[in-house]
């Protein structure tokens, strides 16, 4: 069992979903970013996706590609990514998944980058444009020194496809909502309840829910049927509204609304 296995597992105990907040890291800054990880934690995240900025990409929405242009021109880097993971790892006492594109990762080395995260204190990875079938090399890294690679699904993700990425998936299954790129939507597809049910048929691997959620109502809809509700670009547009100011209130804020709406969801089902 991994950490992030182990906290799904606690907050699947406890009769709940987990949340799990995304920060572009070093948007604005390195500090800020430090300063926003201890607070989500503190607001009730239990899991953290820390991104790695890219310069295309290809998956995000508008928010999170100003986001990631932001930290780029802050002069973030995959190797500042780590060290900053490093210097926070004792200060977070919750799971940290990388999510990124593979470039970076590939550029780093392969082995490289699975020992420093490793070292760092990193408890999985996500590459976004990584297919399984290409995924082969950087898993076996990543499981030599046990960290956890998660895997995508989709809604338009065949029965038979879902079957073969959930027999490799470890920590948990990340069920994109919606078709098309990240950002906030007015309203989720409604067949998603049974969407994600057709996953659990096929494993018990935990399926976190992200692309689209964008308020404490849909968090706690979501964790009505997900083991995990992921939310990135209405936190980064937070952040972004507050530029020039201090974003970490009103980001600390919002995570502590949403965390209030995934516990509540599970705990009316029990």
């Amino acid at each position: 069992m991994s950490r992030i296995a182990d906290t799904l597992a606690a907050c699947k105990t406890a009769g709940r979903a987990a949340l799990i907040p995304y920060l572009t890291a070093g948007d604005p800054d390195m500090g800020t970013t430090r300063r926003l990880l201890r607070a989500m934690v503190d607001a009730g995240a239990d899991v953290i996706e820390l991104g790695v900025p890219f310069s295309d990409p290809m998956a995000d929405g508008p928010v999170l590609q100003r986001s990631s242009g932001r930290a780029l021109a802050a002069g973030t880097t995959l190797v500042r990514v780590l060290e900053l993971v490093a210097e926070t790892r004792a200060e977070l006492p919750v799971p940290i998944v990388l999510f990124g594109y593979y470039n970076p990762f590939f550029h780093y080395g392969l082995e490289a980058v699975a020992r420093d995260a490793k070292a760092a204190g990193v408890d999985g990875m996500l590459c976004v444009d990584l297919p399984p079938e290409e995924a082969g090399p950087l898993r076996r890294e990543l499981d030599a020194v046990g960290i956890d690679l998660i895997s995508f699904l989709a809604s338009t993700t065949p029965p038979l496809r879902v079957r073969t990425i959930a027999r490799q998936a470890t920590g948990f299954l990340y069920f994109v909502s919606v078709l098309g790129v990240t950002g906030p939507r007015a309203e989720l597809p409604p067949d998603l309840p049974d969407l994600v049910r057709r996953v659990h048929d096929v494993t018990d691997v935990p399926v976190a829910v992200g692309f689209g959620v964008q308020s404490a109502e849909q968090a706690g809809w979501v964790a009505g049927f997900a083991d995990g509700v992921i939310v990135g670009s209405a936190i980064a547009r937070l952040v972004e509204e507050h530029a020039g100011n201090d974003c970490v209130a009103p980001v600390a804020d919002f995570v502590g609304a949403l965390g209030r709406a995934v516990r509540a969801a599970r705990r009316a089902r029990m």
